[in-house]
């Protein structure tokens, strides 16, 4: 019996559009690089219900006729190639036929287009790669093609599409990387909730556009030609690199890439310019000869091969580099400038001031106004004005004659408020009624870590890790609860939010209400921080929202559409805060501290552990010391 066959088209179209179509974002930008190669100057972009209801792409480019738009759905029909030797001269976006057919195996499509010397345009419907009808109809020169209940014969893969604002994220940054490559086209978007609208601009002004923040402002031009690469685009200044966030845009031939080489090339030339903690945002279009890069490597067409990869490689860096001193944004020393004056021949070298001290001066018996100090000149240094202005008689007649009795009693002093002292609210937590504490003092080492003996041996405990876990805690039943106080900011500060960032915010700007902020809109993509719960700082107010914002953008990549979205972004709001409040590793603590935060620590129902899972603590029993000892 013959057990291999032939797959049906619509099975193999399905298998293909598993590779090419993964998301409604995938839908756009193979529907717009179409758009793009087609000549349009306008290109209109529709989605409802983040995709998964309907994608609609409207262009002006030179449409098709009535024959090309029946052949656009069938698999590897093509007008972009006509031999392999052409795959290695491409000028367009698509070349592989496989995008509308893919497309149609997965959803219900509809047609529009007609060619400007026609009368008439075409309509043709296509049901899960069905063609269900095909007639003349009346449109506008160009192409329309409306994409309807996507995956809905794939329900498996529908049911692994993210939350509506987690596929919405992925769209708007698909629309970004498509309006920066085609900056000479103008590009709108129509979410249902938020409309966008770009008129063909340089690529700074674009960039501008669509990030907003005065970023053009913060960045350098790069601008090299060389025989065998082009390179232009742009790098931010070192000050101002991200934390978070940071953009990073590599473009080909036209064509948005993902290149980790290219990437460790142009952050590698930050290196010693910035924090270790920060990465630089960069805009970086490259032009080769096609016929020294391969774009048919992944369906995606993302990713790329340099056939002269270390020589572009060089060049890319050093055009960096050299951007980057031209600007003055790296550090310089002038070798025509002495840094030490030297004086004119024959001038006398000026004398250094002698100070002369008598043998019985104390610092803190003043007794008279007379010069205890001067100068070779005679000019008094340090006279009874002083003493006059902030001791008064009484208190001289009683000021210790001698080291060893101040630091005495300067040490006595210490010791009184250490036992008297309360920690500061929003750095350690108090101590519960009936904490485990430690069976032996607390030694701190090189202020990282926390070094205490318990029945089981030594235990040592990352003191970062412990008080995030006890604010987490904490801030998780507050919040949960919808127990955390506000505070009103006496000068409120304003943050300007990018796309993804607005979603968010929209997202869950009830439970950031709930919890104690206060965010109202400006203008022109602009917040104002009015208020926080108490248990973070005025002066984290910024941070703590973007971190915020920015977890739940991770969270819409990270979880589907059956997760349970308000428990996880109140625990994601919750080790956020925890993060901004909590004690850093090199932060000196005292003895009472020490006992509060250990205390603190094994009150809690599971202490090893952080919210990410990470070791808090290990001990060293006695066996383990003896092998540790021989």
């Amino acid at each position: 019996m013959d057990l291999i066959r032939l797959l049906p088209d619509s099975v193999a179209n399905q298998i293909a559009a598993g590779e090419v179509i993964q998301r409604p974002a995938s839908v756009i930008k193979e529907l717009v690089e179409n758009a793009a190669d087609a000549g349009a100057s306008d290109i209109r972009i529709y989605v409802k219900d983040a995709g998964k209801t309907l994608i609609q792409v409207i262009d002006n480019g030179k449409g098709m006729s009535e024959t090309d738009a029946r052949m656009a759905f069938e698999r590897h029909a093509t007008s972009k190639i006509k031999s392999a030797e052409d795959l290695f001269s491409l000028h367009t976006m698509g070349f592989r036929g496989e995008a509308l057919p893919s497309i149609c195996a997965i959803s219900q499509v509809e047609l529009r287009t007609r060619t400007e010397d026609s009368q008439m345009g075409t309509r043709i419907i296509i049901n899960g790669s069905k063609v269900e009808s095909q007639e003349p109809c009346i449109c506008e020169k160009g192409t329309s093609i409306s994409v309807r209940n996507l995956f809905f014969n794939v329900p498996a893969r529908r049911k692994f599409l993210k939350s509506d604002s987690g596929e919405l994220g992925h769209i708007m940054r698909e629309f970004e990387r498509m309006a920066l490559v085609n900056n000479n086209i103008r590009m709108s978007i129509d979410t249902g909730t938020r409309v966008i609208d770009l008129r063909p601009r340089s690529m700074l002004q674009r960039i501008n556009d669509l990030w907003k923040n005065n970023l053009n402002m913060q960045l350098i031009p790069i601008d090299v030609e060389t025989d065998l690469v082009k390179i232009r685009g742009y790098v931010s200044r070192p000050e101002f690199a991200r934390r978070k966030n940071a953009l990073w845009h590599l473009i080909a031939n036209g064509r948005h890439i993902n290149h980790l080489k290219m990437h460790k090339v142009i952050t590698g030339c930050f290196e010693n310019l910035i924090a270790t903690d920060t990465q630089p945002c960069y805009f970086v279009k490259l032009e080769v000869d096609p016929s020294e890069i391969d774009i048919n490597i992944h369906p995606s067409k993302n990713e790329v091969k340099l056939e002269r990869e270390k020589e572009i490689l060089s060049i890319l860096g050093a055009s960096v580099k050299a951007a980057l001193g031209k600007f003055a944004a790296t550090p310089q020393i002038d070798f025509d400038t002495d840094l030490v004056p030297v004086q004119p021949s024959g001038a006398d070298s000026p004398e250094n001031p002698v100070i002369s001290v008598p043998s019985d001066y104390n610092p803190f018996e003043i007794t008279s106004d007379s010069d205890f100090i001067r100068g070779t000149d005679g000019v008094k240094m340090g006279t009874g004005n002083f003493s006059a202005g902030f001791f008064n008689r009484q208190e001289r007649s009683s000021n210790v004659r001698n080291w060893d009795t101040l630091y005495n009693r300067f040490m006595n002093r210490q010791e009184e408020n250490v036992r008297d002292q309360v920690p500061v609210e929003g750095v350690l937590p108090s101590i519960d009624e009936n904490p485990r504490l430690p069976e032996k003092e607390c030694f701190q080492y090189a202020d990282k870590y926390i070094i205490t003996s318990t029945r089981s041996g030594v235990m040592i405990i990352d003191q970062h890790r412990a008080h995030l876990k006890i604010l987490f805690e904490d801030c998780l039943r507050s919040v949960k609860r919808m127990e955390v106080t506000s505070q009103r900011i006496l000068f409120p500060e304003t943050i300007s939010l990018d796309f993804d960032q607005q979603d968010a915010l929209a997202r869950v700007q009830p439970e950031l209400t709930a919890i104690g902020f206060s965010l109202e809109y400006e203008e022109d993509n602009k917040w104002q921080i009015a208020a926080v719960p108490t248990m973070i700082s005025q002066s984290n107010a910024k941070e703590t929202v973007l971190n915020i914002l920015e977890s739940v953008r991770e969270e819409s990549d990270t979880y589907g559409a059956t997760s349970n979205p308000v428990d996880d972004i109140m625990e994601r709001m919750a080790l956020v805060m925890a993060r901004s409040a909590a004690i850093t590793r090199g932060h000196r603590m005292t003895p009472a501290e020490m006992e509060n935060l250990v205390g603190q620590l094994m009150s809690l129902p599971d202490p090893s552990l952080t919210p990410s899972g990470k070791l808090i603590f290990t001990i060293l029993d006695e066996d383990r010391l003896k092998s540790l000892l021989g």
